[in-house]
């Protein structure tokens, strides 16, 4: 269940909540994705065990889910309340402003197909991908697109500081 300061707020948004929305499941420095599809239930792909989604991430696994490989994640079905843990969730369709969404049940029955379906990356096929995938037809992270700009970002930043250190000496 979810921490006491978030219940009340996350019960609201379940009510809310219609089959084919996305949900994000605030993490602190990340946020969990998942497609709602009524009855208080998701899909979402998640690591295999415990599902590594609860902040508890070991830093010398930052690429990783709960310390397994990429490839360990899984399409599941689960009940909303085991996803959301100690986090916050919000209903997230802010990619329709961009891409037009599929019809309800077709999030739904797109989401239900995937079941089972294993692989992860952190910039190319994450819970974002998946959940954009399923009401959109389009892999579209946001996260993992931030994520680029500031490698990038990092890399620039290193070449110019080098560049004007070899021009100092």
């Amino acid at each position: 269940m979810a921490a006491k300061q978030f219940d009340s707020h996350n019960r609201s948004v379940i009510r809310r909540a219609r089959r084919g929305d996305q949900l994000e499941f605030h993490r602190g420095w990340y946020s969990h994705w998942a497609v709602y599809i009524g009855n208080e239930e998701v899909i979402h792909l998640a690591g295999d065990e415990n599902d590594g989604l609860n902040g508890n991430i070991n830093p010398s696994h930052a690429f990783t889910i709960c310390g397994k490989s990429f490839n360990k994640a899984v399409v599941k079905r689960e009940n909303v309340w085991k996803v959301v843990l100690d986090s916050k969730v919000e209903i997230n369709n802010n990619k329709d402003r961009k891409c037009k969404p599929r019809r309800p049940h077709e999030i739904v029955v797109e989401a239900i197909m995937k079941i089972g379906e294993i692989g992860y990356n952190v910039l190319w096929k994450n819970c974002e991908h998946f959940a954009a995938y399923c009401r959109y037809g389009v892999n579209w992270s946001k996260q993992a697109d931030n994520a680029m700009l500031a490698l990038g970002a990092v890399v620039v930043f290193g070449i110019v500081a080098e560049f004007f250190r070899k021009k100092k000496d």
